[in-house]
């Protein structure tokens, strides 16, 4: 296997011709075969093997930078620079990340998980480079789902005013940017990029000048037709009207073409843009066919491309899915709007069911919100369904667009907590915190999934901003017989002993246990285990960070010794610290510990061992509160 002579990055640069044709293939059944075992992103990683191969084959790494928007579609690059031993521990605890980490390889040469940055981060690198006086080479690669993202526009528009080399690859892999005008367009290519071509323009343009009177005319008249001939055969005058050099489209699998556009892309003095086209999930016959269902997946049957785990019972997406369809069969304001995710976020359904009230803003959070915003305003019922991790990037929209004019819209929060294997980047560790410091917003974090229901039942007939936050995975039926009706900022009381008779027990310190969403289910566990010591314990499902329910909090505190706050969210302004800071307004000498996440970002790896890891498992809660009370 050609696969087994890349041991180093530099490695491929040493095959033949032969090799490299050889080599994709390796690459291509080695990701197959190996996210078949632990899961991971498919289809974008079989789509840029080539276009990957002649990066590492046309620059020289790790002197010269690779920006990969997203990060999702690193695989190879891993392999090309020695990490093929990491793919048996692929996005396990401990294990390789599945995104570009820089503490992973000097080849990684910016951190990257969300989408639309890439260029950012590259302009930057550039500048940095232009500063220091280096001579290296920086390439930023976004593909065209990422182009929907308006932060990629801002960069470009910057990108344009730069006046040494900077390479963007636009991995065009739906033809959505624009269409193929074949030769023609390959041949202006090559012509713009010619040194002595771009000589030639600048004598005849001199030249023409000098003609008296009518000179400067001539030279006007002449670039305003060469630039309309160019705009009806050139797919990239966009990017040309911004002062960006555009290349392409070039064949994203051909590995000779590539690497011929590469260096003519490495000869300019300002920002050049090479349009690529590939083909997701090139290689594999079910990700070409469900590239979708293929972007990330967990371990599956090659043969069939069928998950190998039957699906289980229902999760927290396909409760939100089955009943905002429920509730938009009999109200037509109902709207919904997802950022580039109606199948992650459960809006699969709704689109087919009612697809004049379904937007799908593209990659586009910001924006996603600002227009839920104007749809509320226009007496519209929008649900917003993106997942924690992404809607922090439209923090400033829900503040000035939403919540300050106090329209009803209702965000749904999905992947809410801890998610798992894609790390850093995705863990929805802060929405309870950077929520809960907005006036005019209501937090909600159900418990179970009838309570879900019931919480989404609530935000429909509430008429101002509220969101709904909710974990990844099965949804929990933790405590099904204990319901009571939703109520703006009031708790759920569950169950107390703190007056009964404990079976052996002497007079210990009462506890009080303030759980928010998720961690009703451990708190069930936590107050068994206390309980079994000897301590009494009252258990609340609070349901409501914002507004807090200060009422239960002052009877607590009348009957309680302590008060254990539970989130699966950064303790660092969180809901715990909320209660901290009532307690203490109050006078109270009443002492409150606050279970949640550290504040640090946790990296990817099971959510069971994550939690154990952050101290949110039964144990390490039982044995925080037992210290605290010796």
């Amino acid at each position: 296997m050609v696969l087994d002579k890349i041991n180093k990055v530099g490695d491929i640069k040493k095959l033949s011709s032969k090799e490299l044709n050889i080599l994709a293939n390796d690459i291509r059944q080695f990701l197959i075969q190996g996210i078949s075992q632990t899961g991971g992103h498919l289809a974008s990683n079989l789509g840029v093997v080539e276009l990957t191969m002649a990066l590492h084959l046309a620059f020289d790494l790790p002197k010269d930078k690779i920006i990969w928007d997203v990060g999702h579609q690193s695989y190879t690059h891993k392999l090309l620079t020695g990490r093929k031993a990491g793919f048996e521990e692929l996005r396990k605890y401990g294990g390789m990340s599945g995104f570009p980490k820089r503490k992973e390889s000097e080849c990684d040469a910016f951190d990257t998980g969300h989408s639309s940055t890439s260029i950012s981060a590259g302009l930057g690198l550039a500048h940095a480079r232009q500063i220091a006086g280096e001579d290296n080479y920086v390439v930023s690669v976004i593909g065209d789902g990422a182009l929907t993202g308006g932060m990629a526009y801002e960069a470009l528009n910057n990108a344009s005013h730069l006046n040494s080399n900077f390479i963007i690859v636009l991995n065009d892999n739906d033809m959505s940017i624009s269409q193929n005008v074949g030769g023609v367009s390959r041949y202006l290519g090559s012509l713009r990029t010619d040194p002595t071509y771009n000589t030639l323009k600048e004598d005849v343009s001199n030249t023409l000048s000098k003609i008296p009177k009518v000179g400067k005319k001539i030279v006007k008249s002449i670039s305003s037709t060469k630039e309309s001939i160019k705009s009806l055969v050139i797919p990239g005058m966009f990017f040309e009207n911004m002062g960006i050099t555009y290349l392409g489209p070039v064949d994203g699998h051909n590995i000779n073409q590539l690497r011929r556009v590469f260096a003519e892309a490495k000869k300019m003095n300002h920002a050049v843009l090479v349009h690529v086209h590939t083909k997701k999930g090139k290689g594999y016959v079910p990700a070409m066919k469900e590239p979708e269902r293929f972007h990330g997946v967990e371990p599956f049957s090659v043969e069939t491309g069928l998950p190998k785990k039957k699906k289980e019972a229902k999760t927290n997406t396909d409760i939100f899915s089955e009943t905002i369809c429920e509730l938009a069969k009999n109200n037509e304001k109902i709207v919904a709007i997802t950022a580039a995710m109606p199948v992650g976020t459960g809006l699969k359904t709704f689109a087919n069911l009612y697809p004049k009230r379904f937007f799908d803003v593209g990659i586009a959070e910001e924006h996603g919100v600002t227009f839920a915003a104007g749809l509320a305003a226009g007496g519209m019922k929008p649900f917003v369904a993106i997942y924690s991790s992404f809607l922090q990037r439209a923090y400033d929209q829900i503040i000035h667009d939403v919540c300050i004019q106090n329209l009803p819209v209702v965000f749904a929060i999905d992947r809410a907590g801890l998610v798992g294997s894609d790390g850093e980047t995705h863990q929805g560790i802060f929405d309870l915190t950077f929520l809960s410091s907005i006036p005019n917003l209501s937090v909600l974090a159900p418990k179970n999934q009838y309570e879900l229901i019931e919480s989404l039942k609530f935000a429909e007939s509430y008429d101002y901003p509220i969101a709904i936050r909710y974990p990844r995975g099965v949804a929990s039926s933790v405590l099904k017989e204990y319901y009571q009706p939703i109520e703006l900022g009031k708790s759920e009381w569950i169950r107390s002993s703190v007056n009964n008779e404990l079976a052996g027990a002497e007079k210990k310190p009462a506890i009080a246990l303030l759980a928010v969403g998720s961690m009703v289910e451990i708190a069930v566990e936590v107050e068994e285990q206390l309980n079994k010591l000897g301590y009494g314990c009252t258990l609340i499902n609070m349901r409501f960070v914002q507004p807090l329910d200060v009422e239960c909090i002052n009877q607590l505190l009348k009957e309680h010794d302590l008060l254990v706050t539970m989130e699966e969210n950064i303790i660092a302004g969180g809901f715990g610290e909320r209660v901290s800071s009532y307690v203490t307004e109050q006078g109270s000498d009443r002492k409150v510990i606050h279970i949640g996440i550290p504040n640090v970002y946790v990296e990817h790896g099971n959510v069971d061992l994550l939690k154990r890891e952050v101290g949110l498992d039964k144990t390490s809660i039982v044995e925080k509160i037992l210290k605290n009370l010796s």
